[in-house]
Formats: C-alpha cells, sequence, structure tokens
C-alpha cells in the first residue's frame, strides 16, 4: 500500500539534534521536551530534544520545528517520508528526519517552516 495525502501537526517547542560521542552517557537533559529521540551507533550519540535543554558547550543544530504524522502507521505501508521529503526537496528545504515504532517526524528550520507547510500542503497533505 503507498503513501497518499497525509496530515501532519506541529509540534509545541523548538528543537535542536545534539551530537555526542558513541560512548557517552545519555545526560540527564536529553528527556527534556515535547519529543525526544536518542540514537547511538558507533560513532555517535544523537539526541533530538528541546533545544533549551542542550547545554551551549554541546555540538547541536538549534532551531527546528517539528512536524509528526498523525496516527499509527502500519509498517506494510511504502512512501510515507518519501511523500513528505520529496515536496520539501523540491522546495529546497532542508530536512531531519526520524522515525518511531507508529509514526515519522520531520524537522525544518524554523525560519523555512511556512514554505515547508507550503510545499507540502501544494502536495495534498494537509498540516495544522
Amino acid at each position: 500500500m503507498a503513501a497518499s495525502a497525509l496530515t501532519l501537526s506541529l509540534q509545541p517547542g523548538r528543537y535542536a539534534v545534539a551530537r555526542l560521542a558513541p560512548s557517552a552517557p545519555l545526560p540527564a537533559w536529553a528527556a527534556s521536551g515535547h519529543v525526544t529521540c536518542v540514537v547511538r551507533t558507533p560513532v555517535e550519540l544523537s539526541v533530538v530534544c528541546d533545544e533549551a535543554a542542550v547545554p551551549a558547550d554541546v555540538r547541536a543544530e538549534r532551531g527546528f520545528c517539528a512536524l509528526v504524522v498523525d496516527g499509527a502507521l502500519d509498517f506494510a505501508l511504502t512512501g510515507i517520508l518519501a511523500s513528505v521529503t520529496g515536496p520539501l526537496a523540491a522546495a529546497r528545504i532542508s530536512l531531519f528526519a526520524f522515525s518511531t515504532y507508529d509514526t515519522d517526524y520531520v524537522m525544518v528550520k524554523a525560519d523555512r517552516l511556512d514554505a515547508a507547510i507550503a510545499a507540502l500542503s501544494a502536495a495534498g497533505h494537509e498540516v495544522h
């Protein structure tokens, strides 16, 4: 089953993507905010969280707004992220995406949010 028109919701707050050493312990500030995502690989520990929680001396890209695809998505669905990232790429809007068990998140810089919403709406998606 392929993706069609989706409904996305803007999440409250501003987010950062922080990069720590791969062996770093999970910092207490990582669990801050409405949305948190933690990924550890052999080369890094990445943390998505409330940007205000990230200490100034931590390497991070700040100023993101988060959009979430509404509802739980079946693992058999295909093209969900492509249907969102394609219009953003066509509009030359950089993004950071991550997925959870239930759904997908796409983050764009706050200064590009209006353009992102316009691009997604033009592609047939609903954003609220």
